[in-house]
């Protein structure tokens, strides 16, 4: 895991700046570029990009992400990768946690076989394009039996634990997470109402869990890594009044009381049952 450094595609670091005072933040040539000139020089031969697309990411509609996506999968097959890009949905959250402690629960009940159903499905169709670029399976339907005996035997597991260990990181966290910073504050809020979740403001609901003090609003700001949000229902879910809807994880009582007016405006509703979005709108080959 790694970003723009002194040692990795240093250009990219002065150009990034440049960006924000020359208004250029939202130029997919410099985006594109960016991003691909980081895995580029990272050595990569082989390469699935995920492009978020929806309320909640950067891309608002499906033609921008195809055109993002589009244009990485071009910079690095013209350099000679194999390259694809999945346009996957952020018009809602992904998983239920939101939050540092709280995702990494989520990753590791995941790789234990359990995890959210939309989680797990997203990973096993990223990391089956993956295996069709290197050529391990020949269609996406051996690529996900593959990874699911993977997923459900323990090797993701362990593969999860070697990729820790070679960052010097702690795997007492991995095995035994209950060490993971826990918030003082842990409140359900219940449905205000019968009906369908119709809509979850992804975007609404990230700066939320930044207000409690999972994100940096500034740069130089302590991140509280015990914050953040849980869900418990999703676009499409039927609920009765009273019904759990999520829990806030909170270490300040202020912060958790502005919060929870907050998050229940960012959900829409209808008394008509509704499809939930899909998990990946299309794959860049």
């Amino acid at each position: 895991v790694t970003g723009q450094s002194a040692d990795l595609a240093p250009a990219d670091g002065k150009l990034y700046a440049l960006r924000d005072v020359t208004a250029t933040v939202e130029s997919l040539p410099l985006i594109a570029s960016s991003i691909m000139s980081k895995k580029i020089a990272s050595g990569s031969n082989g390469i699935v990009l995920d492009v978020k697309v929806g309320h909640g990411a950067f891309m608002q509609t499906e033609q921008e992400a195809l055109d993002l996506a589009s244009l990485m999968v071009g910079i690095g097959r013209g350099m000679g990768r194999r390259v694809r890009a999945v346009i996957s949905d952020m018009n809602q959250p992904l998983g239920c946690a939101v939050g540092n402690s709280l995702e990494l629960l989520e990753a590791l009940e995941t790789l234990q076989g359990g995890g959210p159903a939309d989680f797990r499905q997203h990973c096993l169709a990223v990391a089956g394009q993956l295996l069709l670029i290197a050529g391990v399976a020949d269609d996406e339907a051996e690529a996900r039996t593959r990874l699911e005996q993977l997923l459900d035997g323990g090797q993701a597991l362990s593969r999860f634990r070697q990729w820790i260990a070679a960052q010097g990181g702690d795997l007492s966290y991995v095995d035994e997470p209950s060490k993971l910073p826990a918030a003082r504050f842990v409140e359900e809020v219940p449905a205000p109402r019968s009906g369908y979740v119709a809509g979850i403001d992804a975007r609404d609901i990230g700066l939320i869990s930044m207000l409690l003090g999972g994100g940096r609003a500034k740069k130089g700001d302590v991140v509280d890594h015990a914050v953040g949000i849980v869900l418990q229902a999703k676009i499409g879910d039927q609920l009765e009044p009273g019904q759990p809807l999520l829990t806030i994880h909170a270490n300040d009582s202020a912060k958790l009381e502005g919060a929870r007016q907050r998050l229940l405006s960012a959900y829409t509703w209808s008394d008509e049952p509704l499809s939930p979005p899909p998990l990946i709108h299309q794959i860049v080959s």
